[in-house]
């Protein structure tokens, strides 16, 4: 079989744009869940919540590209800390099938009311100027915008690894996840951390929404398309596991770029096959650790 280095090139780039979405939208489950042990079933909504934002923002109030990638992720974030604070603090201490039949319920009013009013068809959002155009590299074209789109996701989703893992404000989150009371006794508002927790990882999902709006048009049901495919990869790089989230949904960007070149029919189950073999072999993940 020869190769077409051209073909490759592109379902690799696809990949990883892919790898992208997955990686920004499992590291918010991942953190929500690591850290609140809530396993968000809206986290699909909130990332079609951040693709209207955008999309709200420049045609109602004429704000454009760059001033939405981070007034959406801020405003979805509020709306997820009030989530966390009207809703979902009642669950905490209970088994987690409820606050998964809580989110899964809020992202179907979600999108159903989206739906409603918008329809099932996309909306245009249009590239930034500053980023239209591509690159010839010699092998492929490579759309300037789908770069970016790489790079930002890789450069936030490190930034987040770092803030969690390795500042004073991540240990704190950590600790007061483990041991809320003894954070208390310290004087640390830990009800105020856990819902600021939740702002972060519903934010994260609302920048891939930004991201996704001049790639995948701004629909209502954009989110349900990618949600399933990100729980597994959050299930493979193992749950709660801030760093696992990251490689895996890239890596799987790439195999699944991969599978689309060299086995077509494959490529929307290879991400299933690859979840239930890590299982048989590794239930808690890749690098999940048993509780």
């Amino acid at each position: 079989m020869s190769i077409n280095l051209q073909a490759l090139s592109a379902q690799l780039l696809v990949g990883l744009i892919n790898g992208s979405f997955y990686a920004l939208l499992s590291l918010g489950l991942a953190v929500i869940f690591g850290m609140l042990n809530i396993i968000n079933f809206a986290h699909g909504a909130v990332y079609m919540m951040g693709a209207f934002c955008a999309y709200f923002l420049l045609n109602v109030f004429g704000i454009g590209y760059w001033p939405a990638l981070i007034l959406a992720p801020v405003l979805v974030g509020i709306f997820g800390m009030l989530t966390e604070r009207t809703m979902l603090k009642w669950l905490a201490g209970l088994d987690h099938l409820y606050g998964l039949l809580l989110t899964f319920g809020l992202a179907l009013i979600i999108q159903g009311v989206f739906q409603n009013y918008f329809g099932s068809s996309g909306l245009p959002y249009a590239i930034p100027s500053e980023l239209q155009g591509g690159i010839n590299l010699g092998f492929m074209f490579l759309p300037i915008y789908r770069g970016w789109v790489i790079v930002c996701s890789l450069v936030v989703c490190i930034a987040t690894w770092y803030l969690i893992e390795r500042t004073r404000l991540g240990a704190y989150l950590r600790a007061a996840t483990e041991n809320p009371t003894l954070v208390r006794a310290f004087g640390i508002n830990v009800p105020r951390m856990i819902t600021l927790t939740y702002g972060l990882g519903v934010g994260l999902a609302a920048l891939a929404g930004v991201l996704s709006a001049p790639i995948n048009q701004v629909r209502p049901l954009m989110g349900a398309d990618l949600i399933i495919v990100v729980f597994a990869v959050v299930v493979i790089g193992g749950m709660g596991s801030i760093m696992g989230s990251i490689i895996t949904g890239f890596a799987l960007g790439i195999i699944e770029g991969l599978t689309k070149y060299f086995y077509p029919e494959a490529s929307n189950t290879v991400v299933f096959v690859l979840m239930v073999l890590v299982l048989l072999v590794k239930p808690t993940g890749l690098t999940g650790r048993a509780v």
